[in-house]
């Protein structure tokens, strides 16, 4: 509890004016050595990524810190500082369970619910927030976390895929693979790295040749059942939900001078994301003129970033 202690006092003193974004990543309870060992590396490497994020807020707990008072200390300290303004993520990785009605978390010790972990977050004033789920039976969870302004991501289509899961591996590497940032704009945004892990679990199981007991989902309206793919208003939120930033991208997201342009310059690209979603929707001619005007505008401001 001590060094938990000591790391949460640094994880919520480096505050800056600019918004920033809070991590939190939990490896749950392995059971077994082979487990154990996955879900710390995993964590570890999320760390490690989540570290390299200039001006981010970082904890993450793994082996014996990972119980439920621990957790609880954690998000109560990220309650205490992130502002409305700010993002806020936790990832959670191990095992769960689902008896029909409820969902938990397997910690060390008491294991907590979707509920419990849900009010938790509920306390913390982000309006946008990412709850990426990569746990056995995880899809049981998604309903309790739904909420305005959140995005879930479950590495199971519903409580009952009770097998252990690959989907966190793949979604640690998304964010260290650049090829997962499809669009080339040297951010990886949470839709990307969701895209990038379903498609490489799914392709293990069939270079295994087994029947898959994973299908990743998310939901990000805060209502509704949950989706494998965007459409009918799913999707948007998590298209815009950047995880981390690359090369040119990263530099300017640590030059205070260059913060607004780069800020201005995912704001430009998010709404041309959903110009294009709203496409079909949209008289052609009115479409074609506020694309053309946004593209515009994006090239003058990555003009003013690339000087």
């Amino acid at each position: 509890m001590k060094r938990l202690l000591l790391l949460l006092a640094s994880f919520i003193v480096t505050l800056h004016a600019a918004a920033a974004t809070y991590y939190v990543t939990v490896a749950g309870l392995g059971g077994e050595p082979d487990y154990e060992q996955r879900f710390t590396a995993n964590a570890k490497d999320l760390d490690k990524v989540f570290r390299g994020i200039a001006g981010a807020h970082v904890l993450t707990l793994t082996g014996t810190q990972s119980t439920a008072a621990q957790l609880r200390t954690a998000l109560a300290g990220v309650a205490q500082q992130a502002t409305a303004n700010d993002d806020f993520v936790l990832v959670l990785i191990g095992h769960g369970s689902f008896d029909g009605t409820e969902y938990k978390f397997n910690l060390v010790g008491p294991d907590l619910t979707a509920v419990d972990i849900a009010a938790m977050c509920d306390h913390i004033a982000s309006k946008r927030q990412l709850v990426v789920d990569t746990t056995s039976s995880s899809g049981g969870a998604i309903a309790a976390f739904e909420r305005s302004g959140r995005i879930v991501i479950a590495a199971t289509k519903s409580g009952t895929e009770k097998n252990a899961t690959v989907f966190a591996r793949y979604f640690v590497e998304a964010l260290q693979d650049t090829s997962a940032d499809v669009d080339k704009n040297d951010s990886l945004t949470a839709a990307e790295a969701y895209t990038y892990a379903s498609r490489k679990t799914a392709a293990f199981y069939e270079s295994q040749k087994r029947l898959a007991t994973e299908h990743a989902v998310f939901n990000d309206t805060g209502r509704g059942e949950a989706v494998r793919d965007a459409g009918g208003g799913q999707g948007q939120l998590m298209a815009s939900f950047t995880l981390l930033r690359y090369g040119a991208a990263q530099k300017a997201a640590s030059d205070p001078a260059k913060q607004s342009l780069l800020a201005k310059k995912e704001e430009l690209e998010q709404k041309i994301d959903v110009l294009k979603y709203n496409k079909a929707a949209m008289d052609p001619a009115d479409y074609k003129k506020q694309l053309t005007a946004a593209l515009l505008e994006l090239a003058q401001v990555q003009g003013e970033l690339d000087k």
